[in-house]
């Protein structure tokens, strides 16, 4: 292939759409506003499935170096109510078709297996502007440009790439995720870090939940999760860590002081993310030479479990059909008549399940979708 290829975005779609690129010879360059792979946290586990995630480490050729990567033990999961009452207990599977792994290592892995140079670090892309005579010049915030044949966003959330397949932009949720982090080890609470399990503990009820996962060293990292108007998150003061953790803990009145010392003994910065969603179903028409991956595409709540794996699952469909298609609008109508057919289902279900989380049914509704999977 002649055209040139910019990915903008270094997460884990992008990550593995230029690495199956590069497995068949076709060269890609990723364009990444962050200054380096460790500048942020990548959060924590992910459950990768077989039928998604795992089939992109395949065609990435790295599903062996991924099950090095595997955290066996930490996939077990446990419902309780706001008394810390055991709902729904399952134990870890040794022999799991989605096995939990650290989003920091697997996207590591994934840096590491592309040639040198593929990710400019430093380069976020401030606009995408289609030129008159075919391509893309990509701008970036510190004043340079480049130019590409090909461009495909994997930037997230707020893509610069989306606005010019379609106006469509994120909505707030109605629900919000605190960070909150034992990172000690919890010496300081070891019954609540015990009353956890091996795995993920969920404490929900309606319009919130205290969602906390124990790794195997022992320490522990989770969300406090609101349902909240979007002025309420202006309010809390993150600027002083110990006061906004103390209005958090106020949310939780009434709870076990097992469930709230996950707040109240917190030595995380307490990160605010709101959960932002684009619309169920959302679709595009063609435009020459431009195309999603990931979040850009199909941005929805963590509830479903497939966020990551559907970006990894486009990176890799994307990059199949380009490889194997010389007709490069044949290759990208291909491919997202099959996006927005998988990412419709993925969202629809995502959507609903934020529901059985933190509706008024919460927590029988989330042991019941459970006791179903």
């Amino acid at each position: 292939m002649q055209k040139t290829i910019a990915i903008v975005g270094a997460g884990l779609g992008g990550l593995t759409l230029a690495r199956v690129l590069q497995a068949h010879g076709v060269a890609a360059t990723i364009y990444e506003g962050e200054a380096s792979a460790t500048t942020r946290a990548q959060g924590g586990l992910l459950d990768i499935h077989e039928e998604t995630g795992q089939v992109a480490l395949r065609a990435a050729g790295l599903h062996d170096e991924f099950l090095t990567l595997v955290r066996p033990g930490e996939d077990a999961k446990r419902v309780v109510d706001r008394h810390g009452t055991i709902l729904f207990d399952v134990p870890a599977d040794p022999g799991s078709a989605r096995p939990e792994v650290d989003r920091g290592e697997l996207r590591r892995l994934l840096i590491d297996s592309l040639a040198p140079g593929t990710i400019r670090w430093g380069h976020k892309v401030a606009s995408v502007r289609h030129r008159p005579e075919g391509g893309y010049v990509l701008t970036f915030a510190e004043g340079s440009a480049t130019r590409a044949d090909i461009v495909i966003g994997a930037d997230g959330a707020w893509s610069k790439v989306r606005p010019l397949l379609t106006p469509a932009e994120p909505v707030f949720s109605g629900t919000c995720f605190i960070e909150i982090a034992l990172t000690s080890g919890g010496q300081n609470c070891r019954a609540s870090v015990a009353a956890i399990g091996s795995g993920t503990l969920m404490a929900v009820a309606p319009g919130k939940g205290i969602i906390v996962h124990r790794y195997a060293d022992g320490h522990v990292r989770g969300y406090v999760a609101l349902n909240k108007p979007e002025e309420w998150m202006r309010s809390i003061d993150f600027g002083a860590p110990s006061a906004g953790l103390r209005q958090l803990a106020d949310e939780f009145d009434g709870w076990s002081p097992l469930l709230t010392a996950f707040v109240t003994e917190s030595d995380a910065e307490p990160w605010l993310r709101p959960i932002y969603a684009l619309p169920v179903g959302l679709d595009w028409d063609r435009v020459p030479g431009v195309t999603l991956v990931g979040d850009a595409a199909h941005l929805m709540s963590p509830f479903a479990g497939e966020g990551a794996n559907l970006a990894m699952y486009d990176g890799a469909d994307l990059a199949g059909e380009l490889v194997a298609q010389p007709d490069i609008e044949a290759a990208l109508s291909a491919y997202e008549e099959r996006l927005f057919l998988r990412s419709s289902d993925a969202a629809r279900r995502s959507a609903q399940n934020l529901e059985i989380f933190f509706g008024r049914e919460a927590p029988r509704s989330v042991v019941t979708l459970f006791a179903r999977s």
